[in-house]
């Protein structure tokens, strides 16, 4: 059953890490996108001041589950967790942890200035010459 788990919130939290990174850039999920980010935004700096900086209830979860199948010494980064666990190498946790909020940072960006400030442009052009 953990097993299970395991395999369900990985390729689930990965999903979601891929949707926030670029849900901006395709018009049909940029609602979904802006949502997510602030969602993950709101866990990592609101539920942070309680659980810590960077908190997330997905990583959370994973963790124990993790734990329950004698998983130890697991970071504090579900992102250097990923990346060690995809390429096998040692990925620094100050430098997955700044990167991460770097890219997030990007994304949320992107995702304003797509949902928020940029025309939409989809009408105004009917791709016939005129």
């Amino acid at each position: 059953m953990y097993s299970f788990l395991d395999i369900l919130l990985t390729i689930f939290h990965s999903l979601l890490i891929i949707l926030n990174l670029f849900g901006w850039m395709w018009k049909p999920t940029r609602k979904i996108n802006i949502l997510t980010l602030t969602l993950t935004g709101a866990s990592w700096f609101l539920l942070g001041i309680f659980y810590g900086w960077g908190y997330c209830p997905l990583t959370d979860w994973h963790f124990q589950v993790l734990k329950k199948l004698g998983n130890t010494n697991l970071p504090n980064s579900y992102i250097k967790y990923l990346v060690d666990r995809i390429t096998g190498f040692d990925l620094n946790a100050a430098f997955a942890d700044r990167m991460t909020l770097i890219l997030f940072l990007l994304a949320l960006g992107f995702s304003v200035y797509y949902n928020f400030f940029r025309p939409d442009n989809s009408t105004k052009y009917s791709g016939k010459n005129r």
